[in-house]
C-alpha cells in the first residue's frame, strides 16, 4: 500500500473513531434517562419474587416508579425536540440538473474519478467557498432541489437522500476556468466518501441536532409557554454540545484530511495553481462588495452581475500590479461558467442572495429595489449617490444657520463655497456638523420601510426562498461593515459634494472604479486622491490642499451643484 493510501486509510479510521465517540456520549445520556427505569424494574421484579414488601417498601416502589415515568417522558421529549430542531441550511441558489448538465456532468466524472458517492445535488452561494452540506434533515429537503426565486429554471430532479449537496462559491464559476474548477472540488467530491459512512454520518446528524436545540432556545420572541421548555432543552443540548466539541472538531479535521489525500492524485499540479486563483477571487469579491456593490444597496439598487463583476475587478487588478499579460492567456481558456446553460440567470440570482444576505435588501423588486447593470451604475449608482449626499450636507448646514457665501441673505444656495468655509471657519469645528449628519441619516434610515426577515421571501410548496429557513432572524445576517462613524459620514459627504461641483463646472464625470467603486473621471481619467485633502479640511480645518486640488481640476466652488 502506498503511502497516501495508508494515510487515507489512517484517517479514515481516526474519523471514525472520533464518531463512535460521539455515538458513545449519545448512548451515555440514553442511559442516564433510563437508570430510573431500571432501577423501577428491578424493585418491582423483588416486590413480585417477595424480596421486598409492605411499609416502606411499598412507597419506594411507587415513588422510583413515578421518578422513572416523569424521566422517561422528559427524555421522550427532549430527544423529540431534538431530533425536529431544524439544523442550520446556508442561504444558496439551488441549481437543477436541467440548469447545468456539463457541471452535473464534471462532478459526477470526478466522483467517479475518486470511487466516491456523487452529490445528491448542487447549488450557489455567494461566497468564496466550496463546501458539502447534508441536507436529508425532512425540514431541508426542499432546499436540494428548489429553484431559487423562480430565476433558475428547470424541475427539481430526484434526490438522492444518502449523498449530501455540493455548495460552490458563484465567484469560482465566473473566475476560474473549467480545468481550475475540477482540481478545487476534488478533495470537496471527495468528502461524499466518509459522509456516506453510518457511524460519521449518525454522529454528524447528532451534533447538529444539539446544534439545532441551543439555536432554538436562543432565538429572540418566543411565547412564555414555549420559551421555559425550549430553554431546558437548549440546557440540555448545550451541556452534550460540549462534551461532543472536541471530538466532532477531530472528527471534521480527519475527514477533511482523508478527502484532501483521496484526492491529491487528481490534477495536482494544477491544484496548486488553482489555490492561487481562489485566493484572488476572495480579494477580488471582497473589494467588489465592500467598494462597489454596498454604495449601489444603499441606494436601493442592486447590481444584477456581481459574479461577472468579479472577472473585470480581477482583470484590472492583474492590471495595476503587472501581471495582466499572464492573466490574458489564461482568461483565453474556456471560464467554468460555460458549464451553465444561463449564466447571466444564474449571476443575478446570485447577486440579488449576496444583497440580502450582507445589506438587507427585500427578496423581490419594488420602486425602492431594482436591478442595475454596470453600464448603468454611474448614472444610476454614483451620481445619484452624490447628489443625494451632498443635498443631505446643505440641509444639515440649513438646519445649522450656516449663511451662503454667494448670497448670505440666501442660506440656501448649495455652493462647494459653502461647505468650505464653514469647515475652515476659525469659530467652527467638524464635530456639530458630522453629528448632524449622522442624525440625519439614522431618521432617514428609521423612516424607511422595516429591515426585512430571513423568512419575509415569497413562500410556496418547494420553499422557492433561500433565506426560509432562516426563520425571523433580520437581516442583513452577514453585514460587510460596521457603521460609520460620524467624520467618516462628513467625509464621505464633503467628497460627494466635491464631485458633484466637479461634475457641473468642470466637465468631470461620473465613473466606476472596479476595485474602488465609485469614482470621479475628468477627460476619462481619475484625477489625483481626493481622500487626503478631505480629511485634511473635515478633521484639521485646512483647506489649502482642498483648494490646490480644486484648482488644479478647474472646479468652481462659488457656482451652484445641482443637488437632484
Amino acid at each position: 500500500m502506498s503511502g497516501t493510501g495508508l494515510g487515507e486509510e489512517l484517517g479514515a479510521l481516526a474519523a471514525r473513531a472520533r464518531a463512535l465517540a460521539l455515538l458513545r456520549i449519545r448512548s451515555r445520556a440514553v442511559a442516564v434517562a433510563i437508570v430510573p427505569a431500571a432501577v423501577a424494574v428491578v424493585l418491582l421484579v423483588a416486590a413480585m419474587q417477595g424480596r421486598i414488601g409492605g411499609g416502606v417498601w411499598d412507597a419506594v416502589c411507587w415513588t422510583v416508579g413515578a421518578v422513572a415515568l416523569v424521566v422517561l417522558l422528559v427524555a421522550a421529549a427532549v430527544a423529540l425536540a431534538i431530533a425536529r430542531a431544524r439544523p442550520a441550511v446556508s442561504p444558496t441558489v439551488a441549481v437543477a440538473e436541467e440548469s447545468a448538465p456539463d457541471l452535473y456532468r464534471l462532478v459526477r466524472e470526478l466522483a467517479d474519478r475518486l470511487d466516491v458517492p456523487a452529490p445528491s445535488a448542487i447549488a450557489l452561494t455567494p461566497d468564496c467557498d466550496s463546501w458539502l452540506e447534508d441536507r436529508t434533515h425532512p425540514s431541508a429537503q426542499p432546499r436540494a432541489t428548489a429553484v431559487a426565486k423562480g430565476l433558475m429554471a428547470g424541475r427539481p430532479r430526484r434526490r438522492v437522500e444518502a449523498a449530501p449537496v455540493l455548495v460552490i462559491g458563484s465567484p469560482f464559476l465566473w473566475w476560474m476556468r473549467v480545468a481550475e474548477l475540477r482540481a478545487v472540488l476534488a478533495p470537496v467530491v471527495a468528502g461524499t466518501g466518509s459522509s456516506a459512512h453510518p457511524d460519521i454520518a449518525a454522529a454528524r446528524r447528532f451534533v447538529r441536532g444539539l446544534d439545532a436545540a441551543v439555536a432554538d432556545a436562543a432565538a429572540p420572541g418566543q411565547k412564555a409557554t414555549r420559551r421555559l421548555p425550549v430553554a431546558f432543552v437548549g440546557r440540555v443540548a448545550r451541556i452534550l454540545l460540549r462534551s461532543c466539541r472536541e471530538h466532532a472538531a477531530e472528527m471534521e479535521r480527519c475527514v477533511a484530511a482523508t478527502a484532501s489525500m483521496r484526492a491529491q492524485d487528481v490534477d495536482y499540479g494544477l491544484r496548486i495553481v488553482a489555490q492561487e486563483q481562489v485566493g484572488l477571487a476572495y480579494a477580488g469579491w471582497d473589494r467588489l462588495l465592500t467598494r462597489v456593490a454596498l454604495p449601489a444597496w444603499r441606494m436601493g439598487r442592486w447590481p444584477s452581475r456581481l459574479d461577472a463583476g468579479v472577472v473585470s475587478a480581477l482583470t484590472e487588478l492583474s492590471r495595476r500590479d503587472r501581471l495582466a499579460e499572464g492573466f490574458a492567456s489564461r482568461l483565453g481558456e474556456r471560464p467554468a461558467c460555460d458549464l451553465l446553460e444561463e449564466p447571466g440567470v444564474a449571476d443575478e440570482a446570485a447577486s440579488l442572495l449576496a444583497a440580502r444576505l450582507f445589506h438587507g435588501g427585500p427578496a423581490e423588486n419594488g420602486p425602492d429595489w431594482s436591478p442595475v447593470d454596470w453600464q448603468q451604475y454611474p448614472e444610476e449608482v454614483v451620481d445619484r449617490k452624490w447628489r443625494a449626499e451632498a443635498a443631505r450636507l446643505h440641509r444639515v448646514l440649513d438646519a445649522m444657520g450656516v449663511p451662503a457665501t454667494v448670497d448670505p441673505a440666501d442660506p440656501a444656495v448649495p455652493t462647494l463655497a459653502r461647505v468650505i468655509g464653514h469647515l475652515s471657519g476659525p469659530l467652527t469645528g467638524g464635530e456639530e456638523l458630522a453629528a448632524g449628519i449622522g442624525a440625519a441619516v439614522a431618521r432617514e434610515e428609521a423612516a424607511q420601510a422595516p429591515r426585512p426577515m430571513a423568512g419575509d421571501g415569497p413562500k410556496s410548496g418547494t420553499g422557492a426562498d433561500p433565506l426560509d429557513f432562516w426563520g425571523s432572524d433580520p437581516l442583513p445576517l452577514f453585514p460587510l461593515q460596521p457603521p460609520r462613524t460620524g467624520t467618516e459620514l462628513l467625509a464621505d459627504h464633503v467628497v460627494a459634494m466635491v464631485c458633484c461641483a466637479a461634475v457641473d463646472t468642470a466637465g468631470a464625470a461620473p465613473g466606476l472604479d472596479w476595485l474602488d467603486g465609485p469614482a470621479l473621471l475628468v477627460d476619462g481619467q481619475r484625477p489625483a486622491d481626493l481622500g487626503g485633502p478631505v480629511l485634511s479640511l473635515v478633521e484639521d480645518g485646512d483647506a489649502e490642499p482642498l483648494r490646490a486640488w480644486l484648482s488644479g481640476i478647474g472646479v468652481r466652488t462659488d457656482k451652484p451643484v445641482r443637488l437632484v
